[in-house]
């Protein structure tokens, strides 16, 4: 068994139910890439947030089968702002002027 496992299998098997947590984590490399259960094992120590939830948030975001960025639109003149509009901070400070009953 890899370090990183070992190490989490310690952190965890000082909780109660800690070895349902490890058992569940090994048993994600039936569903996924063993390096990429490692890979958050690792993530998830590195943080130092040793747990199965973190470890599966982890695992998603880096399975995650997510669409490249979609590429930067060339809107139509006729939608392009004419004028940027400016903040104004001073409607702010007229609001807190005025006293409401609580």
């Amino acid at each position: 068994m890899p370090d990183a496992f070992r190490q989490l299998q310690g952190h965890l098997l000082k909780r109660p139910g800690g070895d349902r947590e490890m058992v569940e984590i090994l048993s994600l490399v039936l569903h996924h890439d063993e390096q990429a259960v490692l890979c958050a094992v690792e993530l998830a120590l590195e943080a130092g947030v040793p747990t199965k939830t973190h470890v599966l948030n982890i695992l998603h975001r880096l399975t995650d089968g997510k669409a490249p960025p979609a590429a930067p639109i060339d809107a139509p003149q006729a939608l392009r702002l004419a004028q940027e509009p400016l903040a104004d901070v001073g409607r702010y400070d007229n609001l807190r002027g005025l006293r409401h009953a609580s």
